[in-house]
């Protein structure tokens, strides 16, 4: 399935990895995979896949304490999973690229049909 204005085919092609992952490749998937296991680092994700966001925001809308979400953020930072950027005095949060942010999406999706029951699909 393509996305918007991307053929199928350059969508897919990002989604296969026709050789056998080695140590490092495995070792560096399960660093991601273990930062994405905390529940409230995860929803930080989710929001950033979509728009950048500061620290304010962000704990507005996980609902976790500022200091327990700035937390995350250096934990995130300091994993290479978000970027940040001066505004002013405002430090801004992005997620680092879009192989995470589809990955945050998916396990969401995912995550949608776990608890709705709805079919899965390919």
């Amino acid at each position: 399935m393509a996305s918007k204005g991307v053929p199928a085919q350059e969508t897919a092609a990002s989604l296969i990895h026709p050789i056998a992952p080695d140590q490092a490749h495995l070792d560096a998937a399960t660093a991601t995979f273990r930062m994405l296991s905390d529940p409230t680092r995860l929803h930080i994700l989710w929001i950033l896949a979509d728009a950048e966001a500061d620290v304010t925001a962000l704990t507005e809308a996980v609902g976790a304490s500022r200091t327990a979400v700035s937390q995350h953020l250096a934990k995130l930072r300091f994993t290479g999973l978000v970027d940040t950027r001066r505004e002013g005095r405002r430090i801004i949060y992005r997620i680092r690229d879009g192989h995470l942010a589809r990955l945050v999406r998916e396990g969401i999706n995912h995550a949608d049909h776990v608890v709705t029951g709805e079919p899965l699909h390919e």
